[in-house]
């Protein structure tokens, strides 16, 4: 059964070379077993894992609004910050905004935004209060740093984003703090991506993956104690560089392209892992790519 759940797409699961005894393969299947029981009994959505990796974004101070819970009375700040690696909103100007708060479905026009966790922080008064940081594309922040109607649209956006994921109920009765960036401290953010691999980005070569052979690859996890790990080995005859190799790793998906069409591999795993720190060896005398991944426990 086990052999089964890991057989995907066509894999094939054999014993680690690591192991050499009854006890240690014993090991390995209690672990197989671990491994399996934890991702089972998550919570997690299935398409939740699925086709995303995360990017890790250092946000700058913007603006700081202070508000209150209308549930708790308790003071609320609103860090809005800027960072050029969240993607700006479609281009609209001035009039094409009004135009837009005045239509019966404002919400057809979506701002690209980080929502961030509540920290607790100290206010001038050293209350304890609660601080939230949104992040923005820097150039739209820029924009609506300069026109007030813009700088009241990405409030009352960044405010009702803060609603919807945290189901709060915050006033309309706002103040952007003149001599105040940001409250408390910035922390970095994981913003979730979805997974596009190089070999995806010319039509042409989607046409010429189709074509490609499909290699022969082995999963297996090990060693039996310490750290888990995803390793994958993927058999790659007439590959003579790494060179022509393009190789993606996603959480639980690994893409694989040999150039020109020679192989192509598109496969998930059932298995969470940590993309930072994967990493691939090509071995040209054996012509065989090892991908070790380490997994992310549940």
């Amino acid at each position: 059964q086990l052999n089964q759940f890991f057989g995907l797409a066509g894999a094939k699961m054999t014993d680690s070379s690591l192991l050499n005894s009854e006890l240690e393969l014993q090991q390995q299947e209690e672990l197989y077993q671990q491994l399996l029981s934890q991702i089972l009994e998550s919570k997690q959505k299935p398409d939740s894992r699925s086709h995303k990796s995360f990017i890790v974004i250092a946000p700058r101070p913007g603006l700081c609004i202070k508000t209150i819970s209308e549930t708790s009375k308790e003071k609320v700040f609103v860090n809005i910050c800027q960072s050029s690696s969240v993607p700006p909103p479609p281009e609209i100007s001035r009039d094409e905004l009004v135009e837009l708060l005045q239509s019966e479905d404002p919400s057809d026009y979506r701002v690209p935004m980080s929502l961030g966790m509540p920290h607790t922080e100290l206010d001038n008064s050293s209350q304890g209060c609660t601080a939230y940081d949104v992040v923005i594309n820097q150039d739209f922040f820029q924009k609506c740093k300069e026109d007030p109607l813009f700088q009241q649209f990405i409030i009352l956006v960044s405010v009702e984003g803060l609603e919807n994921k945290y189901n709060l109920e915050l006033s309309r009765e706002w103040k952007v703090l003149k001599n105040r960036k940001f409250l408390g401290s910035l922390s970095t953010q994981d913003i979730r991506t979805k997974v596009k691999p190089v070999i995806q980005e010319l039509h042409s070569q989607e046409n010429a993956d189709a074509a490609a052979k499909r290699p022969e690859f082995t999963l297996l996890v090990g060693p039996p104690v310490g750290a888990p790990e995803l390793i994958a080995e993927i058999k790659l005859p007439g590959v003579t560089s790494s060179r022509s190799l393009v190789l993606d790793v996603g959480e639980d998906r690994l893409v694989l392209t040999a150039r020109p069409s020679l192989y192509h591999l598109d496969i998930f795993h059932p298995l969470l892992v940590d993309q930072e720190s994967s990493f691939a060896q090509y071995n040209s005398s054996t012509q065989v790519l090892t991908v070790t991944m380490p997994v992310v426990s549940s």
